[in-house]
């Protein structure tokens, strides 16, 4: 069976990226598609991989500034030809399911989320990444191809496989299919139980305005309280001139570092709405408990009480009173590590390796009816 694996772009490291790594181990032979590649922004993440990138990644600016031109990329996506290819296996939160196959070559997509800035307010989508006054004019003129564009390309692969019961509810709501749910996976042997905790709040992922660690500067600005921040990204400027001094940003740390904060710090504080979330599934697997907005598919991985509390309302206060409240709660860490052993990363190269098998054998049995 000759593979081929397709991904959005290849310009920052997150959860959907962890998707694809375990793709890649899966099938190591397959080449990778993808509109645009960059390998100083992946920090060596797929060096040595076969890519294949569209024409955009001949533009100028395309890479660094890849959000300007989702008007281009439908067409980008569609010239890629899969005519070689038994399987095409898709990971998507935008153009990467809208690949064009033939009938003798099944295409399974993984779904991180439906196209957010599509379906989600394109106003918001232009203010959480700083865009040029000028772009921010056109953006929802585009924004209605783009969204015609989604609407019929999410009919192209043909099985869906959801990262979380949260996403399979989104994709019914705005594509009207079903699909499985197998959640991403998690490094979680390699985070470890500290019991030598610290005196500090941790917070931590791609500093993007839609995250919301704005809320949570402020409530710890008040609070007086010590927290960390790691990574950056575009909202790292702005947040550090906000922050007082009780608030110290680490940047991008290696993994090492980042398990040791995971698993010395207090509590997570994780206050974005996730479509999955595996940052505070890593904070688990380190026996952390979280301080979370009930917002996304974190409420169905967390146990109240037991694991972490939650928040209602992204405010700095909502945040205030669950973090005093924390204060005042004891938790197990093996009892949280428990929970989130479910999501090893064998286990969901497992699930994904049976339902390709089981799926590619009925497709091929279709064919030669």
């Amino acid at each position: 069976m000759k593979i081929a694996l397709v991904h959005d772009y290849l310009v920052q490291n997150g959860g959907a990226e962890k998707v694809l790594e375990a793709f890649c181990e899966l099938f190591p032979d397959a080449p990778i598609y993808t509109l645009i590649y960059s390998e100083k922004l992946m920090h060596g993440s797929f060096k040595g991989k076969e890519i294949k990138t569209s024409f955009l990644q001949k533009i100028p600016f395309a890479i660094i500034r890849h959000r300007v031109f989702p008007q281009f990329m439908p067409f980008a996506i569609e010239q890629f030809d899969f005519s070689d290819y038994d399987l095409v296996l898709s990971d998507s939160s935008s153009f990467a399911k809208g690949i064009i196959t033939g009938p003798e070559t099944l295409h399974i997509c993984y779904m991180h989320t439906p196209m957010r800035f599509a379906w989600d307010d394109c106003q918001k989508y232009t203010r959480d990444f700083s865009f040029p006054a000028c772009i921010k004019k056109l953006v929802p003129f585009a924004m209605n191809y783009v969204r015609l564009w989604d609407r019929v390309s999410a009919d192209r692969p043909d099985k869906l496989i959801a990262n979380s019961r949260f996403i399979a509810r989104r994709i019914k709501k705005y594509y009207k299919r079903e699909s499985l749910v197998i959640n991403p996976p998690v490094d979680v042997e390699n985070f470890k139980i500290s019991h030598k905790k610290e005196k500090y709040f941790l917070a931590a992922g791609r500093l993007m305005a839609y995250k919301r660690f704005d809320i949570v500067v402020e409530a710890f600005n008040q609070l007086g309280w010590p927290l960390k921040i790691i990574s950056r990204g575009p909202e790292f400027k702005r947040l550090k001139k906000m922050a007082k001094s009780n608030i110290e940003f680490l940047g991008r740390v290696d993994d090492a570092e980042l398990r040791r904060h995971f698993s010395q710090c207090q509590a997570l504080i994780f206050p974005q709405e996730e479509d999955f979330g595996i940052t505070a599934i890593e904070a688990m697997a380190a026996g952390t408990p979280l301080i979370a907005y009930r917002g996304g598919d974190i409420p169905e991985h967390v146990e109240e009480g037991k694991t972490g509390i939650f928040f209602n309302e992204q405010t700095p206060e909502s945040i205030m009173v669950a973090v005093k409240k924390f204060e005042a709660m004891s938790y197990n860490p093996e009892y949280i590590r428990s929970t989130v052993m479910k999501f090893d990363k064998n286990e969901f190269k497992i699930k994904i390796k049976d339902y390709i098998e089981r799926e590619y054998e009925e497709f091929k049995n279709g064919l030669s009816v």
